[in-house]
């Protein structure tokens, strides 16, 4: 069984960074995609950022490439996500989530394993 656990999450001023980490427990870590996932108040789930097993393929959320940056150490069983430029709208809880497969979605529904999430809250 795979366990996540987000952590970094925080209060922060628009036009600020923050960096979210994911670590994973469980086993076979290195052959996982993982994503990162958000979702607000009254709106549904939302794909952020994915990184293939390898690392070798990464894949960004409508207007959110050039401000967060997704990244993976398989040594260490974790996942990161930059996001720098925060705006209000990017408060929301962010999720950390694996696949069964090395290959990446952006599908909610093709993830298998999802941490309990951390809170982002960009004022303005």
């Amino acid at each position: 069984q795979v366990q996540l656990v987000e952590s970094g999450g925080g209060l922060v001023q628009a036009g600020g960074s923050l960096r979210l980490s994911c670590a994973a427990s469980g086993g076979a870590f290195s052959n996982r995609a993982m994503g990162w996932f958000r979702q607000a108040p009254g709106k549904e789930r939302e794909f952020v950022a994915g990184i293939s097993s390898d690392g070798a393929s990464t894949y960004y959320g409508a207007s959110l490439k050039g401000r967060f940056t997704i990244s993976r150490d398989n040594a260490r069983n974790t996942v990161s996500l930059q996001m720098n430029s925060l705006k209000p709208e990017d408060t929301a809880v962010y999720y950390c989530a694996a696949r069964y497969t090395p290959s990446v979605s952006t599908k909610v529904y093709e993830y298998s394993y999802w941490g309990q999430g951390t809170q982002v809250t960009v004022s303005s």
